[in-house]
């Protein structure tokens, strides 16, 4: 299950507004907060499992409509806030296709065991040595 390669621009709708926040004039009248938005659920690109893991792990960043929002007003112009926005959402999608490996169960050697046993000793003894015998 890979999507590198896939080209989702073609599908990217893009939004423009003010960003909110410190900024002084700037923000007040220049609109550099970009948002993307992707449909998830009517994409071609996608096939229908890809979809459902998308729909899955990214639960929270998706609407009701299946509308996947990304969000950026951290830089000063709509440009640099553009290419925040598309890395981000690529960056997403590779997340959800990352594959985790098992975890296989393991013990513990038998010099860790001996170690272990040595240092506990050690510390009682240290402890005994603390004990006044009244």
């Amino acid at each position: 299950m890979n999507i590198k390669g896939i080209q989702f621009d073609s599908e990217f709708t893009f939004k423009t507004s003010r960003s909110g926040g410190a900024g002084g004039q700037n923000v007040n009248k220049v609109s550099t907060k970009v948002e993307l938005d992707f449909d998830v659920i009517n994409s071609q690109l996608l096939t229908e499992e890809q979809k459902a893991i998308i729909l899955e792990k990214l639960s929270n960043k998706i609407s009701k409509e299946g509308i996947l929002q990304v969000v950026s007003q951290t830089e000063r112009n709509q440009l640099g806030n553009k290419e925040i926005v598309i890395k981000k959402f690529y960056e997403w999608m590779n997340a959800c296709f990352v594959v985790k490996k098992k975890r296989r169960a393991t013990k513990p050697s038998r010099s860790a065991k001996e170690k272990r046993l040595t240092s506990k000793k050690r510390d009682s003894e240290i402890k005994k040595l603390r004990k006044k015998d009244w």
